[in-house]
């Protein structure tokens, strides 16, 4: 009798150990969230306005992907009432998370479809202490893209995470320098090629390039590192290099060539805004000096051609972008961003004073004739070239200053750049100088009278 209670005991526990295997392999598989029949736990949701909703759960999910509900369950009964306080996440959130919860492992990652989605359901995981999806939410968010206002999302989020967030700070953390600089070479080196434009693309994946070295040298407190390393300079160097020597070979082929006149100013004006966009970032690197002494060099070949008779009447958006380029090289030896020897600042004016003087009251003759004409000096630039000449004059010697008034007054175009500025200084120091030569060979008469 004894031992038949014994046999009964032990059939009873393995009946029960059974039953609980296979409900929890065989049986959780076909519980459904929100089911009635089967549930015996109610989830209530509610927030602080008072909205409230109720779902229907089972314990064996909730205890199994959940500490929070393994402790919240410890000692409840049977259908019990479990709250959530939703006040800080989305109901849509934790109405996800709660149905996430019912799928297998390995199947979490795939629910997954956005990246505001992963995020919401991740806090309410990360609250409720859902590990599983915890994880599952980062190695989505880890492997998907993000838009911008995204990451700043994600960084907030993951900065409260802990060691569990450890996959994706690769992606959050700063570059390294040397990384930075890779990228940075790479990209001038891809922005300043001078080969055939990369098919299908054309164009376009170097004009890409120019704009990813915009946005890279844009205000960063590591970018001067970067730019200041020899390598980064040196590839700045090899482009700027490039770029100087398509243009002109481009140029000298509109007069040595029977060119169609459009193909071949189309052809120059994108060798000629390549070339400005290597001015723009040069003087991010200290080389702006480099593209200066280049121009001055090139300059008596390049009016050589844009002042020929063949392009006398065309190519108007050439010869404008032409001056745009040079009144940056104005602005930085006039203002002393550029230290040049007095012989090549009057070279500089010398050169191109005659040639903006003549250009554009052209220029302005054509507008009024037609309103459409689309070549023009902007107001912004014919001040900057003007502010320019008048600080380059004034800081050359005397004599060539005079040398320079003098050709303006004589010149028809008086008006623009207008020098009137100019020559009253030189007007004022000349009067200046006179008396104190006066006054020191006075002093020198003197001390000879007293010897």
């Amino acid at each position: 009798m004894q031992t038949k209670k014994i046999c009964l005991k032990f059939y009873e526990a393995w009946w029960l150990v059974s039953r609980s295997v296979m409900y929890g392999k065989a049986e959780v598989n076909l519980l459904k969230f929100d089911d009635q029949q089967t549930s015996d736990v109610s989830i209530q949701l509610r927030n602080k306005e008072g909205r409230q909703e109720f779902y229907c759960s089972h314990s064996l999910i909730l205890k199994n992907k959940s500490k929070h509900f393994a402790d919240r369950l410890l000692n409840k009964s049977s259908h019990a009432c479990v709250e959530i306080e939703c006040s800080e996440f989305d109901y849509d959130h934790c109405v996800r998370l709660l149905k996430l919860l019912y799928l297998p492992s390995d199947s979490v990652l795939d629910a997954l479809d956005s990246v505001q989605s992963a995020l919401g359901v991740l806090q309410v995981a990360e609250t409720l202490r859902c590990e599983a999806i915890v994880n599952s939410c980062i190695q989505y968010l880890e492997a998907v893209p993000w838009e911008d206002i995204e990451e700043g999302e994600i960084v907030k989020v993951v900065s409260r995470l802990g060691p569990m967030a450890v996959p994706i700070l690769p992606r959050i953390q700063p570059v390294d320098i040397n990384a930075s600089k890779g990228v940075l070479i790479s990209a001038i080196r891809l922005a300043t090629s001078t080969d055939h434009p990369f098919p299908p693309f054309g164009d376009e994946l170097r004009i890409s390039a120019q704009e990813q070295v915009d946005y890279m040298l844009r205000d960063d407190e590591d970018m001067p590192l970067v730019t200041a390393d020899n390598e980064v300079k040196m590839e700045a160097r090899i482009g700027l290099s490039n770029t100087f020597s398509l243009f002109e070979r481009e140029l000298s082929s509109v007069l040595k060539f029977d060119i169609t006149c459009t193909v071949a100013e189309s052809k120059i004006m994108q060798n000629l805004s390549d070339l400005e966009w290597v001015c723009n970032i040069l003087p991010k690197m200290g080389l702006m000096d480099e593209f200066v002494f280049k121009w001055i060099d090139i300059s008596d070949n390049v009016l050589l051609v844009v002042e020929d008779k063949k392009l006398e009447n065309i190519m108007w958006g050439l010869k404008v972008k032409i001056i745009e380029v040079t009144s940056k090289v104005l602005d930085a030896v006039g203002y002393g961003n550029v230290i040049l020897p007095a012989p090549r600042r009057v070279k500089l004016l010398k050169s191109w004073l005659p040639f903006i003087r003549n250009l554009k009251p052209i220029l302005d003759s054509m507008i009024d004739k037609d309103m459409e004409f689309p070549y023009k000096l902007d107001e912004d630039t014919c001040q900057s070239i003007e502010g320019a000449v008048v600080s380059l004059v004034l800081a050359l010697p005397s004599d060539d200053q005079a040398d320079i008034l003098a050709d303006w007054m004589n010149t028809e175009h008086v008006t623009y750049p207008d020098l009137s500025e100019a020559f009253e200084v030189w007007s004022f120091r000349t009067k200046s100088a006179k008396r104190r030569l006066v006054s020191g060979l006075d002093r020198v008469d003197d001390a000879a009278v007293v010897l």
